[in-house]
Formats: structure tokens, sequence, C-alpha cells
């Protein structure tokens, strides 16, 4: 159920327009409460959002059999049709938080508001942070350059891939109510992403940068990255074992830039192979006490 409907009582209590200053009581229950309704709203939202995500990536044996256990769900009219709701549900819960935070803040003189959005952010419980809302921009652009149903039209309000001196940006209005521009430029390789990972945090890397800030090799992966790491951008902790691959964004950007995606994939190539060597002869050496 949406922020605004659990909380938009409490914010507006019967005693709240009688806080004469700052009310600590107050305070003290409602943020607690509402981050915890924060927590659910989007815990709820990635995971339908990558459900959807995955049924539509799926390939193979796997499609056939995702398609299968999800037997309501097989036209891409279906497909467009959640995400037309998930990226629904994501906005009127941004905007009641917004609202929910002003009015609280109006009512109790409350100076806190900005102190807890930056509390939500640091853990990553901001619906519009969320990595998989990234990905169903990406979704329905993907599904627009397919042509394969013209309802994918009207899942953003105006969704694009804007290029600036090669400098990739994806700009999207969200049905009116809210314009998001997201980076695709790596600020570690200054490149546009490749193979993209979402930290938890939300900013956007190549996987092969965010394995060496991480100090990590390509084979252990970024789940096993020390949570005392910290996000080359914001240096916030612990925000690379629960990174988020962007296939969708891969998939995009693989089509808009044929050119610069297959030099970086052979070059791409060749790192790893010389990464993944160096980490197996470490092992051996290690292995053999040399």
């Amino acid at each position: 159920m949406p922020l605004r409907s659990h909380l938009q009582d409490a914010a507006a209590s019967p005693g709240a327009g009688r806080c004469p200053g700052l009310c600590s009581v107050c305070d003290g229950s409602f943020f607690p409460s509402l981050l915890n309704e924060m927590s659910v709203v989007v815990g709820c939202f990635n995971e339908k959002a990558k459900k959807l995500l995955e049924l539509h990536l799926a390939t193979g044996f796997k499609k056939y059999t995702m398609w299968f256990t999800n037997k309501g769900d097989k036209s891409h009219g279906k497909l467009i049709q959640q995400g037309k709701d998930l990226v629904t549900y994501a906005i009127i819960n941004a905007v009641a938080m917004r609202k929910i935070l002003k009015k609280y803040g109006k009512i109790h003189y409350s100076k806190q508001g900005q102190e807890f959005k930056a509390q939500a952010q640091s853990l990553h419980i901001e619906i519009l942070q969320s990595p998989w809302l990234c990905e169903l921009m990406e979704f329905y652009m993907n599904l627009r350059r397919s042509k394969k149903n013209k309802a994918a039209m009207e899942l953003f309000g105006d969704c694009s891939l804007i290029f600036d001196d090669d400098r990739p940006t994806l700009s999207c209005n969200l049905f009116d109510s809210m314009h998001v521009d997201i980076s695709l430029t790596c600020s570690i390789c200054l490149d546009t992403v490749f193979d993209p990972v979402s930290l938890s945090c939300g900013h956007i890397f190549c996987y092969l940068c965010c394995c060496s800030a991480a100090s990590v090799t390509i084979v252990d992966g970024l789940k096993s990255a020390d949570h005392k790491s910290k996000c080359p951008l914001c240096r916030q902790q612990g925000v690379f074992p629960d990174a988020v691959h962007l296939d969708e964004l891969n998939m995009l950007l693989s089509h808009s830039c044929p050119e610069y995606w297959e030099k970086r994939m052979q070059s791409e190539r060749v790192e790893r192979v010389r990464l993944a060597k160096e980490h197996w002869e470490s092992q051996c050496r290690a292995f053999l006490g040399i």
C-alpha cells in the first residue's frame, strides 16, 4: 500500500497542531515509522521489478520455464502493463513521501526532514534511487526500439538517451510529475559504462572498474567486497555486495552505439583474460608456497 495512505494521518495527528515547537516525542515515533514503511515499499517494488525484467530478458530453456510458471503474463502487453503499474507505484510513493514530510514539518515545526532524507538514502530505501527503476526505463526504451507493442510508448511520458560530447545521459519525465537524469559515464574510467552495474547507493559504473575500486578480482566478484569499501563517488560504505547488473541498460547501449560497443567488447575480453590469468597464477603460487 502507498506511503500516503499509511502515514498521512500521522503527519496531521489530532495533537499535531498543538506542538508549540520542536517536538522530540513526535519525531521519535514518526520518523522510525516512516523509515519502516519506506523499507517495505522499496522492497516490494524491487522484488516485482526484478521478476518482471527477468521474464523479459530470459532466453532458451529458462525463458520457456518462466513463461510456463507465469501463465497469466505471456504477452508483451501484460509485461508493459506491469511496467506501467510499477512506475506508477514508484511515483505515487515518492510524491507521497515528499508531501508527508512537508506537512509534518509544517505542523510540528520539525527540522529533521533533510536529515531523514539523507538517512533514507544511506539505507538505500529511497525509491527513486532504486536501480530497478533505472532498469524499467531501459526496459521501456528497448521495447520501443523493437516496436513490438505501441503501448510501450506510454510507459513513460518522455524517455530518451542523449549524447552530449559522446557522454550519454538517460533522461526521463515520469508522467509529468518528476524528471530524472542519469549519467551513463563511468566516473572511474571516464568512458561510457560497459557491462554496467549499479551500486546500492544508486551510482553506476563499469563492472571491471567496480571490481578495481572494491579491490576484488573478477573471479571473486563484487559480493566478496569488504563492507568497509566505499563508493568512489559518494563514499558510502557497504555498497558493493548488493550491486545490480543493469542488463537492460547493457542491451540499450549495445544497440545505441554498436561501433563503440564492439571495440570495447574486444578490449574488455583481453583484459578479463589477463585478470583471470593473474588471479589463478597467484592462487597457484599461494598453494605451492612460492
